[in-house]
């Protein structure tokens, strides 16, 4: 009898079982250092902010007098503000307001910008027309403005200022996903579907729909960050989270009195807000690198 011969096992940590597809796209993402540096210091970002006990027992609401306004020490790493709170407790838990104020309104735009701009690029003339004409007037105002005169009707809370906000972003994604919508209906791909007899509303979910995602996660991931940005300003003039609420923007109100006597109560929100953004725009820049194949040329 033959025996076999047997091959020797990798040991070097490599994997041997990835397709060639994954290898490429493996590769690609580890030349990328945006794409690192924004991933990893979200991941640390969202660890905290998910994990909080694991860094503090302490409650974010609950006031001691007694130890106020302490400074940065092994016992307060983040020290105390004007009530004796947790600053390490009050950061972390408040980044989940935060984040989520972040998310929720990009998720509002994407989604309802998404649909107006497939419409408004699919059937064209005059529907396009008086789209993109709402669409212009909407963008022409300020997000900031336009979200702040949303939540004035509104009344301030968590769940106005994320309708605005998400309100504010949505002719952005309009006109993004309307420009590409325009450019893939010419395609010879979509004649073919049309001439086969499919129907608009498949043709639009099966060969339009997927083509514009990678742009949308693209045009979300930094979106996020000045979703951020929008909501911390709002809560920043009262228009958010009412206290005591930890919230970044929130807590960066209460500090603004105390900014020469206890410079952390300020700094840590802040320094939190934008170390977020930072890692939002390097992601989004990398995801635009990494997803764009003509960035790959």
């Amino acid at each position: 009898m033959s025996q076999a011969v047997q091959q020797p096992m990798r040991t070097d940590g490599r994997s041997a079982v990835l397709p060639p597809r994954m290898r490429r796209w493996q590769r690609t993402f580890w030349r990328h250092r945006s794409l690192l540096v924004g991933s990893a210091l979200l991941a640390i970002i969202l660890f905290g902010v998910a994990f909080p006990s694991l860094f503090t027992n302490r409650n974010p609401v609950v006031m001691n007098i007694r130890e106020r306004l302490q400074p940065p020490n092994p016992i307060y790493p983040f020290g105390t503000d004007q009530y004796g709170r947790d600053m390490l407790a009050r950061v972390l838990y408040g980044g989940r307001i935060s984040l989520v104020m972040g998310v929720a309104p990009i998720l509002i735009a994407a989604g309802i910008g998404g649909v107006f701009g497939l419409i408004a690029g699919y059937y064209g003339r005059w529907l396009d027309a008086v789209m993109m004409r709402v669409m212009d007037v909407w963008i022409a105002l300020p997000i900031i403005l336009l979200a702040l005169a949303i939540v004035t009707a509104l009344g301030p809370g968590l769940i106005n200022i994320m309708i605005a906000i998400g309100i504010a972003w949505i002719p952005y994604y309009a006109r993004m996903v309307r420009g590409i919508v325009l450019s893939l209906r010419e395609y010879s791909f979509i004649e073919a579907a049309r001439v086969i007899g499919l129907s608009d509303r498949r043709i639009l979910a099966r060969h339009i729909l997927p083509n514009t995602i990678a742009p949308l996660i693209v045009m979300s991931s930094m979106g996020i960050a000045g979703a951020i940005l929008t909501g911390a300003s709002l809560s920043f003039i009262g228009m958010g989270p009412q206290a005591p609420t930890p919230e970044w923007g929130l807590i960066l109100a209460d500090g603004r009195q105390f900014i020469r006597l206890a410079w952390w109560i300020g700094f840590f929100p802040g320094a939190a807000i934008a170390l977020t953004v930072l890692g939002a725009n390097l992601l989004g820049d990398g995801l635009r690198d990494w997803l764009d194949p003509r960035m790959r040329l």
